[in-house]
């Protein structure tokens, strides 16, 4: 019992003095040692399918130029494509014959590499970027060669290229005679070969069934691979030409919205240089009118006093008019754009009114300014200032003697509603459609008043710029309410 035990207790030694703490760094040492040689198969696996793909991305791009459409690249390629797989093929049914000569006649393994040569005959003329003649080449040899084979006596099963060669010829060749000779010459070839002679002094079905089925199934794998390529490049090009298609429409549409933009802003030019030319003579021959008589006349005072209200009026509207002349050209440029800062309502109302004072006070209007404690909104300064200017000058335009203008605020939780109302005549139903239309158009104010129709429109496209929006509520006979709304800070 001891000579058992002795042995045991040394292997009981052995275990208890082995590390157990050391074994996952020995299994990590094993696991290192091991993981290059697990993942090099998978790292050549990866670079022989790379490098697959750029030679068949090099094939198809055989004889391809710059002078190609795309149809025709992509047709080459799959041209190309078909060549080379035939090349492949037609070495390696040779090759396979070495090793099985006593299953068939020497004949069947001397024609089997002819489509090899033929396919490399092919590639090498579109090489040469002879397409042309390289399509004629494929679709006359092949068949040709097929029938030789046939006629030497050998069935081997390849009648099933004839209906490749055909299918073929109707996608690859152009000129409609050249495919109608493609596909007659194969559809006659099969039905006097394959279906009208029998006569064959060797048969593949019968004598060697394995090289027969191989021959049908690559001729089917041809066929629907042939199929396949043109079935997805026509639908990759249908593609892209919708794609195209769609980016041409948007272009159109764009280039159609930019020429109607630029017809709107040609008669608007028009109508703007009619107004410069007729409204900024009026004030000019005023004064020159005053100055000339007090230089040849000596007017008294009275008498000059008399005439400076309608000189007065006259420049006022001539500031007005080149203030929002400037203001359109500058937006028209793109050069204006906006800058909201912290600004104080309350203020900016003040300045308006004060400008526009001495219009109203000729009108005697009442103007009461409801914005009376510091109001601040996050707004471009001369945007609002511009906005107000404008709405301020039509309502004291369109109201009549001794009339009321209110201007006043509404505050929302993120926004300022700002209002501009008066007790004037209101805007008809017509008026209104042009004016939510952008028409250009002016009319006379309740004083005669003239106008250069760019008031509206340029509150309007600045709001715009700055996210907001004009809202016009208005009733003829009972005046106008305009309102926008300002950001808070």
């Amino acid at each position: 019992m001891k000579f058992f035990q002795q042995p045991i207790y040394f292997f009981h030694g052995k275990i208890k003095s082995f590390n157990g703490a050391a074994l996952p760094g020995l299994v990590r040492d094993k696991v290192a040692h091991l993981t290059p040689d697990t993942e090099l198969p998978a790292k050549k696996l990866v670079r022989t399918r790379r490098r697959i793909l750029v030679l068949l991305r090099f094939i198809k791009n055989i004889g391809v130029s710059p002078a190609m459409d795309e149809y025709e690249r992509r047709k080459l390629g799959i041209f190309n494509l078909l060549n080379f797989f035939q090349i492949v093929t037609g070495l390696l049914v040779p090759a396979v014959g070495l090793f099985n000569q006593h299953h068939a006649p020497v004949m069947a393994w001397l024609l089997a590499p002819t489509p090899a040569f033929i396919s490399i005959v092919v590639l090498w003329l579109n090489a040469r970027r002879k397409q042309e003649a390289a399509m004629i080449a494929y679709f006359i040899l092949y068949p040709v060669v097929t029938s030789v084979v046939f006629m030497s006596g050998l069935n081997l099963g390849v009648e099933l290229f004839f209906i490749l060669y055909g299918i073929l010829s109707v996608f690859f060749l152009q000129q409609i005679s050249h495919m109608l000779f493609s596909v007659a010459l194969s559809m006659i070839s099969y039905f006097i070969l394959a279906v009208v002679w029998k006569e064959y002094r060797y048969q593949a079905e019968q004598d060697y069934l394995p090289f027969y089925l191989f021959n049908q199934l690559l001729a089917i794998v041809f066929i629907f691979y042939g199929l396949f390529l043109i079935k997805k490049e026509n639908a990759l090009y249908q593609k892209n030409i919708l794609t195209k298609n769609r980016e041409i429409a948007e272009k159109a549409a764009l280039l159609k919205e930019q020429a109607d933009k630029l017809s709107e802003l040609n008669l608007l030019k028009n109508k703007l240089f009619s107004v410069i030319a007729h409204d900024l003579k009026s004030p000019m021959y005023a004064l020159q009118t005053v100055f000339r008589n007090m230089q040849q006349y000596d007017l008294p005072a009275r008498e000059m006093k008399k005439m400076l209200p309608d000189v007065v009026n006259d420049l006022t509207y001539t500031t007005g008019l080149m203030e929002n002349l400037l203001q359109w050209a500058k937006s028209q440029m793109q050069s204006e754009t906006i800058q909201p800062a912290p600004i104080d309502l309350s203020k900016t109302v003040t300045d308006v009114i004060f400008l526009l004072r001495l219009q109203a006070e000729n009108k005697q209007l009442y103007i009461e300014n409801k914005i009376t404690e510091p109001l601040e909104v996050f707004a471009d300064n001369n945007m609002v200032n511009l906005v107000l200017r404008n709405l301020l000058s039509n309502a004291i335009k369109f109201t009549p003697a001794q009339g009321y203008i209110e201007i006043s605020a509404g505050i929302q939780s993120k926004h300022i509603e700002v209002l501009v109302k008066d007790s004037g005549e209101g805007i008809s139903e017509a008026d209104m459609q042009k004016i939510s239309m952008n028409n250009y158009y002016t009319t006379k104010g309740t004083s005669n008043e003239p106008g250069t129709g760019l008031g509206l429109m340029l509150c309007k496209e600045f709001l715009t710029k700055s996210g907001s929006s004009l809202t016009i509520q208005s009733k003829p006979g009972e005046g106008s309410e305009f309102s926008f709304i300002l950001p808070r800070q």
